[in-house]
This record gives C-alpha cells, structure tokens and sequence, in this order.
C-alpha cells in the first residue's frame, strides 16, 4: 500500500507532455479533415449541376465561393482559438460542426423530396419535369455547405499549431524538430487529400452522393473523438486575450504619443521585467523598422504619467507588444505576394480536369474519374516529402548550417519558381493536346482524343512540388515568426492565400478573356487557346516572383531575448 502510495505522488507528467506522439492526433485529425474537403470539393460542381440543377456558372461559382470561404473563415477561427479557446477546444468544437454539415448533406441527398427531380440525363418526354431547387431545399443544401465551411476552418486554424506546440522552440532539439513537423504534417494533408479523391469520390460516383457525405461525416466524427483521446498528452496553449486588440492598442498609443520623442537609450522603452517575464514566454528585441510605432512603447514623464490609469493598456505598451505588430505588417506583403501562386493553382484546378475529359482516360478496362485525376500531384507528393525531409535536408544542413536546411523565405521562393515552371509546362503540353486534335480531325468532336490523360502529370507533378515548398514553407515561417500569443491566426493568414487565390481566379480569367478578344470564351477546349491562357499566367507568376523578392529581402526576422531563466531550463 505505501509503494502504492509512493507511486502515485510522484509520476513526473509535464516533461511526458508534448513531442511526436502528441504531435500524431493533430495529423490525423487534420489529414483526415482535407480528405473529406478535398473530396467534397473537387467533385460538389457535379453534385450541383446534376442533381440541384444549377447551371455550368452557377456551379462553378458556387464552389469557388465555398472554397473561398472555408479558408477565409479560419481566421475566424483562429481568432477565438487565441483569444477564448484552447487549440484542442476549437478543434473539437468546430470538427462537431463539421460533422453536422455533412451529415446535413447526406440526409438532403438521401430523401428526394428535398431536393429538385434531376435533370441530367433526364430522356425529353420527362424535361418538363425538370426545375430548379426551390427555397427550402436551397436554404438546406447551404446550410449544410456553411456548416462544413465553417467547421472545416475552425480545424484548418487550429490543428495545425496544436501540433507545432508540442514542440518546444526555446529547447535546441526540439526546435530542429518543429520544421520537420510541418513536412510530415504536409505528408498526412496529402495523404488524406488522395484518399479523398480516389476512395470517397470512387463511392459518390458508384454508391451515391447520400453515401459520400455519409462517410465524410462519419470519419470526421471519428478523427474528433480520436484527438480527444490524446488530451492529457497535449502541451495547450494559454490565451492571452485579443490578438488584435493588442495590435490595436500599439497603433491607438503610437497615435497619441505621435508628438513625444523617442528616447536615445532604447532600454528606457517600457518593457516586462524580472518576476513579471516568467508569465510571459518571449521578449522580443527591438527592431529599427517602423520606428513610429516605438511611440506606443514611451514611458510619458509628463504629470498624466503619475495617474493610475496612465499604465492601461490602451496607454502604454511593451516592446514585445509592438514587435508582435511590427511582425503582422511585415507578414502582409508576404502573404500578397503568394496569392497568385494559389490563382494559378485554382486555374490549374479548374483548367486540367476539363483537359482530362478530352483525353483517353483509361488504363486497360478501368476510366479514371475526372474529379480524381488531383490524385496525379498528389501521389508525386507523397512520394517527395519523405525524400526532402530525409535527403534534401540533411544534405543542404551540411552546407548552410541552417537546422531546416534552408530559411523558410527561401524555400517559398522555390515554390514560386516551380510554379512558374508549371504554368509553362502546362502550355506546351495543352499545345502539344490542340495539335493532336487537328492532326485527327477531332476539333469539333466529344470523343476523347488519342492522348492519354497522363500528359497533364508533368505540369501536376511540377505544380505539386512548388505547392511542397511554398505551402510547408508558409506554414513555418508564419508559426515560427508569430508571436506566442498569435499562432493561430497567422497559421489561418497562410490559409486566407488560398481563399484570396480562389476569390480571384474567375476574375483573372474574365479580365483575360475581355483584353485577348476572348481566349477561352468558346466550350469547345480545341477551339479555345489555353495554351495562352497558361503562357500569360507563366509571365505574371515571374512577375509576381521578383515582387516576391523585393519583398523577402525588405523582411527582418524576429530575434527573442531569452530570459535567464529560460536559458536555465535548456541547459
């Protein structure tokens, strides 16, 4: 009974916290949540054109919307995982939500009176039949639709740092391990991404959409209750308050302060010391950029300074706080000058799978599905990401002496350059699929030409490899860059690229269409000069490269003064 005892007053939990094994339940519940995405979303202009009755625009623009908002939302998210919420509550949370839209989905594709008689391949004698949704059954299938948009952001801002906050960046080893954490994390994302648009597109195209959202509401059910298992493994973050009421204070006292001087020793700016830096888990060095925002931090010598209240926080401010908002705007023309990356990747998207249908898509007897011809980059990736991970990093380690091999701008650079590559690609290859069409005689024919499909996997495969370096890229630099007090939201600030990316695509190519005299105004892809189209994206996506370079040799990276303590508990 006393060994018993014994036992149970000493077990030593907090150094057991955190590490790969903690790690493992934010991949899976985040691999799994872009399986079930990723699916829904390739193949929902189907769904809606087909069995809602919208039309070809309608359901383009439908989706783009959806996929917009999705990741736009997550800074929603990401908000009230900062502010209110634990990562793992907001997981939780908006994973349950998550779980209710598809399961919404399911239960209006299940019963029939609740969504329109279906038009598609509907014989003549029964076109009269044919109608739009009406309001009730719209008003179900969006409600549904948000609910996935709004769950699926929550997960999306909050998973991935619940993961990187197993690891503990002040500690040299595990700081070498956080890089890698955002390579595997990629690896699960593509992962579930693949099995979203092999096996859950494969049972919506052959079992029915009513079964289709009936898994992906099963699985994501699943993967929450999964990560609730790990709880007591978790290191979870503690909220601070507002992000960005602490960026708006910076800018509210700076205002105020505007006609005071800066003092000519900077250590008279007003910053935690001693006791109070143990609450805090990061000061941030003063740097020279921005300087008028150093007002915020004045100490006022003035008789208002002798007040009580002269001390508020929308009064004064430390160095860290307007360091954490010295970050933010220095974040800002990085994350603009990714999107256009992610509008070509929406293009490419779009573009190739109508290539595909065109094109000989079968492999002996069996036709690959037009929705999963995705899974061409996606296998490249999966394939890449251990071989970067275990020889590209090791090896560029050994010249640049870098932990992660190289510096997260650099490795998002890549990834713009690659990007490029592909557009290029994709252009000759799109000419190379018009000339076959002449050469045949087939330009005004639906038959699929003698190409096969697999064409498109060289500018897949060279996009999915930018794809590798820029998203991992941002995901590390906006986490490791980012204050303690700010993770989330700049994980969600990577993701809002994708959103402005989507957002935009419809409004690149009406403005092409309108300026070249109408490249892509025919439905016929044989009539039609795509391969312009991919040419102009090519030299903009250069373009956009030398922005980005202005950009990342204007960006100071954040130095942290340890506190004394902290350097102890390392050693």
């Amino acid at each position: 009974m006393g060994m018993w005892r014994d036992v149970k007053t000493e077990p030593k939990q907090p150094p057991r916290l955190g590490g790969n094994r903690a790690a493992l339940f934010a991949y899976v519940i985040a691999g799994i949540d872009v399986m079930a995405f990723f699916a829904t979303g390739v193949s929902l202009v189907t769904y809606f054109y087909g069995f809602m009755n919208f039309s070809i625009t309608e359901s383009a623009t439908a989706v783009t919307n959806f996929m917009g908002t999705a990741f736009f939302l997550s800074l929603f998210g990401a908000f009230l995982s900062d502010t209110y919420l634990s990562r793992f509550k907001t997981c939780v949370l908006f994973g349950c939500i998550e779980v209710v839209g598809y399961a919404l989905l399911a239960v209006q594709a299940h019963f029939r009176q609740l969504r329109p008689f279906p038009c598609k391949d509907v014989p003549l004698s029964q076109m009269n039949q044919c109608e739009s949704a009406n309001k009730g059954q719209l008003a179900i299938l969006y409600a549904g639709l948000y609910l996935v948009a709004i769950g699926t952001s929550g997960v999306k801002a909050a998973a991935p740092p619940l993961g990187a906050d197993q690891y503990d960046e002040k500690d040299p080893k595990e700081a070498a391990k956080l890089s890698s954490y955002f390579n595997w994390l990629m690896f699960f994302l593509t992962t579930g991404a693949l099995f979203g648009v092999t096996f859950v597109v494969w049972i919506s195209e052959n079992q029915g959409w009513d079964w289709s959202f009936a898994v992906c509401s099963i699985v994501v059910g699943f993967a929450v209750l999964f990560l609730t298992l790990g709880k007591s493994l978790y290191r979870n973050n503690v909220t601070k308050g507002s992000p960005l009421t602490r960026i708006m204070q910076v800018f509210v006292v700076a205002l105020r302060n505007r006609n005071l001087c800066l003092p000519e020793n900077e250590h008279e700016l007003h910053e935690i010391q001693d006791k109070e830096a143990r609450y805090h888990t990061e000061i941030l060095r003063k740097t020279e950029q921005f300087k008028f925002l150093d007002r915020a931090a004045i100490n006022r010598t003035d008789q208002e300074a002798s007040t009580s209240n002269a001390h508020g926080p929308w009064k004064l401010c430390t160095v860290t706080q307007v360091e954490e908002t010295k970050i933010v705007i220095r974040m800002l023309p990085i994350i603009l000058s990714t999107v256009f990356m992610n509008t070509c990747l929406a293009q490419l998207q779009t573009f190739t799978i109508q290539q595909s249908t065109t094109m000989d898509r079968k492999i002996h007897k069996f036709e690959v599905p037009g929705a999963s011809i995705p899974a061409i980059p996606l296998l490249f990736m999966i394939i890449l990401i251990p071989i970067y991970e275990r020889v590209f990093i090791p090896i560029a380690r050994k010249f640049t002496g870098i932990p992660t091999g190289i510096r997260q701008l650099q490795r998002i650079g890549i990834g713009l350059v690659l990007s490029s590559v592909s557009m290029a690609v994709a252009a000759i290859v799109e000419k190379h699929r018009k000339s076959i069409a002449i050469k045949h005689n087939m330009v005004e024919s639906a038959a699929p030409l003698p190409m096969s499909v697999f064409w498109l996997g060289y500018q897949y495969a060279i996009f999915g490899l930018a794809d590798m370096f820029t998203l991992v890229g941002l995901l590390d630099f906006f986490y490791s860059e980012s204050s303690s007090s700010m993770k989330a939201l700049s994980t969600a600030i990577s993701w809002s690229s994708l959103a402005i990316g989507y957002y935009t695509s419809s409004i690149v190519v009406s403005i092409a269409n309108k300026v070249s005299g109408g490249w892509l105004a025919n439905n016929n892809l044989n009539k039609d000069k795509l391969d312009y189209f991919y040419w102009l994206l090519a030299g903009l996506s250069v373009l956009n490269f030398g922005f980005y370079l202005l950009c990342a040799s204007w960006y100071k990276y954040k130095k942290i003064d340890m506190n004394p303590e902290d350097e102890m508990s390392i050693v």
